[in-house]
């Protein structure tokens, strides 16, 4: 199967049309794209990896921006992002770092930039096969550092809320959910309690992340019967283990319900 590209640009450059050529000579397929919703919409399911060039018109693209990355949460997509510091800092306050693959500040090299893209493409093809995190917190910074904790082991989805959090698991799957507890407008115990409500999602284990690691706190969070709690401030080795531990511990709760039928 061909590599795919869609390239999402506003009017035609010189760059631009270097871009194409390069992922062109690297052998690529390359869909064009305006910075549209409706556009974006039309293209998406022609490529994997996802290019946008950025320019002026990124602060009046806020609808595109937030919807690039509900597609990229929802479909699996690969986003990078092409542009000046500022550019890309104004992309980023709506799609958060960490759902972004990578960023290229201009200048750059370009052929570096195609061999990038290959080697993201490869790993998400084999993160694909792995357990699927889907990790909730209103925190960009705990979310960019926990993302870039996992991903070598699991494939992890990232939202900023707990409706997004509900929107995700409306059309999707997680094998293990992260929530954060303490969150505003949805709550992590409200995510929770309206996930265990509906019957295709409540299922799907939920562990929270809390910061308070006192014994009342710790009971107070456990009365609402998540899968699991972690405090935030775990190491990075101590996280990995715990969530080795819970999926090694599911896998033998399974075979031993598949034995028991």
């Amino acid at each position: 199967m061909p590599k795919q590209v869609l390239l999402i640009h506003m009017g035609k450059s010189f760059m631009v049309g270097t871009i194409a050529k390069n992922f062109a000579d690297g052998g690529y397929e390359v869909t064009e794209s305006e910075p549209t919703i409706d556009e974006i919409r039309l293209h998406k399911d022609e490529a994997d990896l996802l290019v946008l060039y950025l320019g002026d018109y990124v602060e009046t693209m806020s609808g595109a921006l937030a919807y690039l990355n509900d597609i990229c949460n929802k479909e699996d997509k690969l986003l990078l992002l092409i542009g000046t510091a500022i550019e890309i800092e104004t992309a980023t306050q709506i799609i958060p770092m960490a759902a972004v693959a990578a960023a290229f500040e201009r200048p750059f090299d370009l052929k570096e930039m195609v061999a990038q893209a290959d080697g993201l493409l490869s790993t998400n093809a084999e993160l694909s096969k792995r357990k699927n995190i889907l990790l909730v917190d209103d925190d960009s910074t705990f979310l960019k550092m926990v993302k870039e904790w996992l991903a070598p082991k699991y494939r992890v989805t990232v939202v900023t809320s707990g409706a997004q959090a509900l929107m995700y698991v409306a059309d999707n799957t997680p094998d293990l959910i992260l929530l954060d507890y303490e969150m505003p407008v949805t709550s992590g115990p409200q995510v929770l309690e309206m996930i265990r409500s509906e019957i295709k999602v409540d299922s799907i284990p939920v562990i929270f992340l809390t910061g308070k690691g006192d014994k009342e706190s710790v009971m107070k969070v456990l009365e609402l019967k998540p899968d699991g709690y972690l405090l935030k401030s775990m190491e990075r080795t101590k996280l990995i283990a715990a969530l080795d531990d819970f999926f090694e511990k599911q896998k033998y709760q399974k075979l031993h319900a598949t034995q028991m039928s």
